[in-house]
């Protein structure tokens, strides 16, 4: 198979649009048609089904992308290996949760930015359980999720703790109350695969809830802004709830509300690769961070 025909499937299946894929591509649609055809001819199996909307992968096409995906990010680490001559650059694509984005990523992007100016990067956001798939998948580089994390063909590193709460509309005094009068308690969460959601269900079913109605949201603000509004309840670390903003938090035990941020990326990485660059960059916060906690306070008298 040419790495060619293997840039041009793997664009098109991501975009679902030959004329999309070829602005991509930066060619013209006949080639991109013409590749396509030709690796189809060579497989023996069509890739995709033409639509009135695009196109849509077959079965042989999904079996064929996670490979296209794997065989083409190996052809750019094989490039970035090479060519290494002690300067970091490249292309480095990062995931995150939703809530570690909206507090933690802007301050640590900065930084490494700033400190690696030949590295760009690109960002997305999902659940643990998306952006797992994705790592694996080499579609992301390295991802902050939920942990811990556990898979052979992945690294794991602690980049972050939280502590989580229930968090409600500051009009309501507890969250016995609400649940003892609540006949179906509304829960706002994120789609299936946010450990968060996964969380908040164990926990009300701990404390007998049995009817339980899941709103989904694809943002942060909008869980919370709803949340504020009286629609519901949600779980989330606290430092991404403003109590001042119509929010309370409602307090859980020590083991219910501890959880861990780990930063993950494929086993094996270059050790000059982009990633590595930053998980590199991640470690020493981190540890800069336990040494400030750890750090003995010095008290002054005031005379």
């Amino acid at each position: 198979m040419d790495l060619r025909d293997l840039k041009v499937f793997a664009a098109v299946a991501e975009a679902g649009v030959v004329t999309r894929a070829a602005t991509q591509l930066n060619t013209v649609q006949s080639n991109v048609t013409a590749r396509l055809r030709a690796l189809e001819q060579e497989l023996g199996v069509p890739l995709f089904v033409r639509h009135s909307r695009g196109m849509s992968l077959t079965a042989a096409g999904m079996h064929l992308q996670p490979y296209a995906i794997r065989i083409l990010a190996l052809v750019d680490e094989a490039k970035n290996a090479v060519c290494d001559n002690g300067e970091p650059k490249g292309v480095l694509r990062l995931g995150s949760m939703e809530t570690t984005a909206a507090v933690r990523m802007p301050s640590l992007l900065i930084s490494f930015t700033k400190r690696f100016s030949l590295i760009d990067v690109n960002f997305y956001t999902g659940t643990t359980g998306e952006l797992v798939r994705d790592v694996l998948d080499r579609k992301l580089d390295g991802a902050f999720v939920a942990g811990p994390v556990a898979h052979r063909d992945l690294e794991s590193a602690v980049a972050f703790e939280e502590e989580l709460a229930i968090a409600t509309s500051n009009r309501v005094r507890s969250l016995d109350d609400l649940i003892a009068s609540s006949e179906e308690l509304r829960i706002l969460v994120f789609r299936q695969g946010c450990i968060y959601r996964r969380r908040l269900e164990a926990l009300l079913g701990k404390r007998g809830v049995a009817n339980m109605k899941i709103l989904e949201f694809g943002t942060l603000e909008g869980i919370l802004g709803c949340v504020s509004a009286g629609l519901g309840i949600t779980l989330l670390p606290t430092s991404v709830v403003k109590p001042g903003a119509g929010l309370a938090c409602h307090a859980l035990t020590t083991d219910e509300a501890r959880i861990e941020t780990v930063f993950i990326s494929r086993a094996g990485s270059h050790a000059h690769s982009p990633v590595a660059h930053f998980r590199r960059h991640v470690e020493e916060r981190t540890a800069a961070l336990h040494a400030i906690a750890a750090r003995p306070c010095r008290l002054v008298a005031i005379t």
